[in-house]
């Protein structure tokens, strides 16, 4: 598991960031061990931001899945 969103911070991750950081981690681990996840739990935040950056870690992993296809 890599942790591709930043709990701790309540900036939004964009998908290209997200797929990028992936990218970063398939230096060190093979595609298909790898899990993109969050860094830490979302219950602390707020709904509708760990919505967003949820749907950011979907939309950077599909990214990443056309990028190192």
């Amino acid at each position: 598991m890599v942790g591709v969103i930043d709990v701790a911070s309540d900036e939004i991750e964009t998908p290209e960031q997200v797929a990028d950081t992936i990218g970063r981690a398939l230096q060190f681990v093979a595609k298909d061990r790898l899990f993109p996840c969050t860094n830490c739990g979302l219950a602390p935040m707020n709904r509708e931001l760990a919505l967003a950056k949820l749907q950011a870690l979907a939309q950077g992993a599909e990214l990443a899945r056309r990028r190192y296809a």
